[in-house]
């Protein structure tokens, strides 16, 4: 299905959904493993994560939408502290430290946030 030449089922969410310097979660597709992640935004660039912590393989989060620290300024695992770059997704402090958070490659089109066509091809066994 089409909306103008957005292929809605890679549709995340608007843009303006997603508060400057702020996070939201989502869940991609259906059945037993669909995609798990989260969204970071600086301004107009919004960053995707899937949301698994590399320390212990958990979601990061305890509260919907919730991925970020008090100040907004990293993102932070609510189990272990672990705090990560919000534009790399590296771990910089935690005891996943060196370690780095699995990206999501996103597309921003007409005020849309989507994962890139051939990100999701290559995840399909992924999740």
């Amino acid at each position: 299905m089409q909306m103008g030449e957005i292929d809605t089922e890679r549709v995340i969410c608007a843009l303006a959904e997603i508060p400057d310097n702020g996070s939201r979660g989502f869940t991609l597709g259906t059945g037993d493993w669909p995609l798990r992640g989260f969204l970071v935004r600086v301004r107009d660039e919004v960053r995707g994560y899937v949301n698994r912590c590399p320390h212990a393989g958990h979601p990061l989060n305890l509260e919907p939408h919730r991925f970020l620290t008090h100040d907004d300024s990293l993102i932070l695992c609510c189990s272990h502290g672990a705090l990560f770059e919000k534009q790399t997704g590296y771990c910089v402090a935690g005891p996943c430290a060196g370690e780095s958070l699995e990206s999501v490659a996103l597309e921003v089109t007409d005020g849309y946030v989507t994962v890139a066509a051939d990100w999701l091809l290559g995840q399909v066994d992924a999740f």
